[in-house]
Parts: structure tokens; sequence; C-alpha cells
């Protein structure tokens, strides 16, 4: 299996490879202002630097002191002890928002009235109501609101989701996949059925709402598991379809490894009608960029970098969002997980 497809490899960006932005444009200068200085805040900083058309130049937090301290840490040139005067700086055009979750949707709007672009980390809102409402709000004063679902922008799901395209499984009929935090496993769902594909049923089960299984129609099927934090998980992504299957291997919500198994042409995809012999494997590998220095990074957390670049790239292009993880595929993710929790709401933990 070949990884281009006329000239073009097929882990290209979607934006670049729907001739939609230019790839000189990391270089679009932006100037952004971190909401929160918390340890991601930190990670997204440090991918930042790597990205050629970016400047930090402030940072807030509810305490003087610690975004002093970030300023020290990161090099970031001012601190705000107040969001709302960091917001409004005039050196600041776009916000990254990397506050505690519950406080995701009042800094977003905060920064959305502002006038300032707006990157909000995952979890983007706590339902369905709450995301429409802001990016009603973005649309309205003609600004960028992109939701910060990273894994979207690795070069295995760009491979992956050409593949997809290309029809190179066929069509999809199952996606499969777990970790312990759900938006991950998911934003899957729109990766494999897209974004149009119509919730019929949802069945979530779990003390914790470990897991769900959601119908879309009659032919399609999500498995979707949130095991605890600290246990064994696979941690991949399967998108299964009529004529073969992409893995998204582990950590698959920052996979840097892609696998697809297509049974040969004369071939059929069972394999118990084979000698019990699976299709023939297909392996790509996709390095982290060289060019991040981050200390004390979560897995892959390097790969920040390939969100931060399309943003620019999009933004210098006059897009007001990324087609990696658009807003529809947003809302369809978060009334997913809006309808999981109805069917079996977790228990709160202490």
């Amino acid at each position: 299996m070949n990884s281009m497809t006329n000239n073009i490899p097929l882990s290209t960006p979607l934006d670049i490879r729907r001739g939609l932005t230019n790839a000189a444009d990391v270089a679009f200068p932006l100037r952004w202002g971190i909401l929160g200085a918390g340890r991601i805040s930190g990670m997204w900083v440090e991918a930042l630097h790597a990205c050629e058309g970016a400047t930090v130049t402030a940072v807030a937090a509810r305490e003087l002191d610690r975004a002093k301290e970030f300023t020290r840490q990161y090099g970031v040139a001012t601190a705000y002890g107040n969001y709302a005067e960091m917001v409004e700086a005039d050196d600041v055009d776009i916000v990254y928002i990397g506050t505690i979750n519950r406080l995701h949707k009042e800094h977003t709007l905060l920064a959305i009235a502002a006038g300032k672009h707006v990157l909000c980390e995952k979890p983007f809102a706590e339902n369905i109501s709450e995301a429409r409402e802001m990016y009603a709000a973005a649309e309205e004063k003609g600004v960028m609101l992109q939701d910060g679902v990273w894994t979207r922008f690795f070069p295995a799901v760009e491979h992956a989701r050409t593949e997809i395209e290309n029809g190179t499984i066929g069509e999809v009929v199952l996606v499969q996949s777990d970790f312990f935090d759900p938006i991950y496993t998911i934003q899957a769902v729109p990766l494999g059925f897209g974004a149009d594909a119509a919730l019929t049923s949802v069945v979530a089960a779990g003390r914790y709402a470990r897991g769900a299984i959601v119908e879309f129609g009659e032919d399609k099927c999500a498995v979707l598991t949130f095991p605890p934090r600290n246990s064994e998980l696979p941690e991949v992504t399967e998108l299964v379809g009529t004529k073969g299957r992409i893995t998204l291997e582990r950590p698959a919500h920052c996979p840097t490894r892609l696998s697809i198994r297509i049974p040969p042409p004369d071939g059929v995809p069972s394999q118990y009608r084979t000698g019990n012999a699976p299709a023939p494997l297909h392996a790509f590998e996709y390095p982290l960029p060289r060019t991040v220095s981050m200390r004390n990074a979560s897995p892959n957390q390097h790969g920040f970098l390939y969100q931060a670049e399309a943003i620019h790239r999009c933004l210098a292009a006059g897009l007001r969002q990324c087609p990696q993880y658009n807003k529809e595929e947003s809302l369809h993710a978060m009334n997913l997980l809006t309808e999981i929790y109805k069917a079996n709401p977790p228990i709160p933990r202490r």
C-alpha cells in the first residue's frame, strides 16, 4: 500500500489537501494569550514556541503570583491576575482557554466578547446546549472558535481520514474506541461515520458511564468504552469497514502509528474463510515533531504543534474553523456525550 496519492502524502493536513490554506502560512503572525496557568497550558505554550508565527504575549490566572511564575517558567511577556483584563489586551489576537472544565464556556464567551479568536481546550463544554451558545457567539462576532480536540491534527489521523475518504476500507460500519476521557473516544464517531450520521439509539452502562453502544441507523454502530484512568486500557481506535480495517494504535488519542488491513483483491474480508489468516497488514509510523522542546510532557503532547500550525494557516486564509475538527463534528460529539450521560448519568467523584 502506497502512502501517497497523486504524489501527495496521505498524511497531508486536511486544510492543505483541500487547497484551503497555504503550507507556508504557519508563519502567519498571531499573538497568543493564555487563560489558565496549569500544566496543560504550559505544554501548549511550549508547543507554540515551535510554531513559526506564534508569539505568546500574555497569561492570566486567578492569582497574579501564579501568572508571574508561569511567565518565568515559559517565557511569556506579561502576567495578569484578572481574566477579563487579559482578553481585552491590545497585544492578544487569540486566546487559549486552559482553565478548569466547568469554566470553559464562561471564559470562551469572555474572550469572544472582546473580539478575540479562541481555542478552547477539551472538553469544549459540559453539554450540547453550552456548545451551541458558544458557537453562536463566535459567529456573531466573526471570530474563530476552535474545539481543542488535538487528536484530529496528528498525521496518523490525517492519513486515516484520507483512506476513509478514498474508500480504501469501504463503508465504515463499526467504530470501536477506548480511553478514560470520553471525548477522545466519542470524537472517533464522526471521524468514521461523518458529522451527518443520525443517532438512533444509545445504551450506556457502568457506575461511572464506563461504556456506551450507539446506533446510527440499522447498519452503523459505535462501541465506546471509558475505562478507569489507572487501568491497563487498550487505548486504540478501530474503524471497521466493508472492505478492511484501520487501527489507530496506542495511544490512539495522540497516535503516531497507523495500521490498515485490507484483503487482497481475490480474498475475502472474513479471516474464518481464509484458514484464520488475517488480511495483510500495512503499517505506517509518523514520528513526533522534533522542533518541540517540552519538559515533563504527557504522552505525545509534542503533537500540540500540529493543531497550532493548522490554526495559523486557517486564520491566514480567513477561515473561522479548522476542517480537521469543524463546528459540525464538534457539535455531533458534544450531542453524543450529552446523550450518553442522559442514558446513564455518571456519579460525581469526590
